[in-house]
């Protein structure tokens, strides 16, 4: 490239000429398989004549004309959120609003000692700014769709206390590691390593403290009653070999009767959690083929794999950083002021904001990785757990339950889906 090029490259008007591109982009991509799967979902609800074959080997004609009322309904919030977080973001950048809250908070700081201080609240400012523009997304999606379609069990008291929860977990846990970095960045030219460790090491204490201290704050946690159900899970755990430090239930059906279970923790924190609303829609054999599933992921190695790819793009992310800091332009393009005190915590702002436009590329291969795993742990549970049959049934009966969709766009699956569809998981199981 001629270097009167480069040059442009650095001009502050032509970096932020290049975000607006891919931001346009990201959003119009995202936003026209959103409506794909929104226009498809619409036809099959409206027309009774509509529904796959395939679909009725799994459901009811009624059961799937109602799945895609609710996919429908789905799509239609992720529309709003997607333009609403566009519409903060692009009026922030335009507007100026990085720089007048980054002035702000400078001088909300008692002082220069206290520069650090400047620079959490920054971030947790512009952080607040989203979550409070998507907060009546959130309420509609809560209190109107959920509610609509039976899910929602969740009262508006506890609504806010779970808002109020998720801000002061954020806070208590993000502002020492955010004081921790800006602090790096001024005494240390390898910053970016010893932040990189010291978020990695946080991250693998929040896998072992999850279960014990965070989880409980939102849930309430009991071991497996007694009962038919404990004895064919015991059974099956013992029979795989598997050790945990707990087979839980959890009160899921405080906020919602969608049934689920999950795995989680590491070393002697492991636990499988099962939802309360998942034994009420579940045989005992069906729930210890779920519990296989989840066995599976633990046997394939997921989770440690899952936190491995997590601790990989931290360290990217940081690596990045500690270049951004020394790119000027970059900081002039999005109005926000340079210098050492200042540039970091806006450096970590920026990169939040180019999250969107990197995900073009980050999302689907994710999804596709997550879909492999899901795969991978079906087959466990059907074949090497012995689960078969049981396992299948079990599927099908929480996709009817959770009003699942059979038959997403293909384009729309491909890059938002974590989980293969019902549909494909039985095919595969059964192929």
């Amino acid at each position: 490239m001629a270097p009167a090029s480069l040059a442009a490259l650095a001009e502050p008007r032509t970096i932020l000429g290049i975000y607006l591109g891919l931001f346009a982009l990201h959003f119009v991509a995202e936003h026209l398989l959103v409506l794909l799967n929104l226009r498809r979902a619409k036809a099959n609800a409206g027309n009774e004549g509509n529904v796959p074959v395939e679909a009725l080997e799994l459901m009811s004609a009624g059961e799937y004309r109602r799945s895609q009322e609710y996919a429908s309904a789905r799509g239609s919030l992720t529309l709003w959120s997607g333009t609403v977080q566009a519409a903060v973001a692009l009026a922030l950048i335009l507007a100026g609003g990085l720089g007048r809250l980054q002035r702000l908070m400078e001088r909300v700081a008692p002082g220069p000692q206290f520069t650090e201080l400047a620079g959490i609240l920054l971030v947790f400012s512009v952080s607040l700014i989203f979550v409070i523009a998507e907060l009546p997304v959130s309420i509609y999606s809560q209190f109107s769709v959920e509610a609509r379609f039976g899910f929602n069990r969740l009262t508006p008291r506890l609504f806010v206390l779970d808002q109020l929860k998720g801000l002061a977990l954020s806070a208590a846990l993000g502002a020492p590691l955010l004081f921790l970095v800006f602090r790096l960045v001024r005494v240390s030219p390898r910053w970016w390593l010893w932040a990189f460790l010291a978020a990695g090491g946080l991250q693998l204490l929040l896998a072992v403290l999850y279960p014990r201290l965070i989880a409980p704050l939102f849930n309430r946690f009991t071991p497996l009653p007694e009962g038919e159900v404990r004895e064919q899970v015991e059974s099956l755990a013992q029979r795989l070999g598997f050790r945990t430090r707990g087979i839980f239930l959890m009160d899921g059906s405080r906020r919602s009767s969608h049934g689920n279970a999950y795995f989680t923790g590491l070393g002697g924190a492991r636990r499988i959690v099962l939802f309360d609303t998942l034994l009420a829609s579940l045989s005992a054999p069906q729930v210890a083929a779920v519990l296989a599933h989840e066995i599976g992921h633990q046997k394939k190695l997921h989770v440690p794999l899952r936190l491995a790819g997590m601790l990989v793009g931290g360290l990217a992310a940081f690596w990045l950083l500690d270049r951004a800091l020394a790119w000027e332009p970059l900081f002039r393009a999005f109005g926000v002021g340079v210098g050492a005190e200042a540039a970091a915590p806006a450096a970590v702002v920026l990169l939040l904001f180019f999250a969107g436009p990197l995900s073009l590329v980050l999302r689907p291969l994710g999804s596709w990785l997550s879909r492999r795993q899901e795969y991978a742990a079906d087959r466990y549970a059907y074949r090497e757990a012995g689960c078969g049959e049981s396992f299948t049934a079990a599927l099908l009966a929480l996709a009817r339950g959770n009003l699942a969709n059979p038959t997403p766009h293909p384009w729309t699956s491909f890059w938002f889906a974590s989980h293969p569809t019902v549909l494909e998981r039985v095919r595969a199981l059964r192929g």
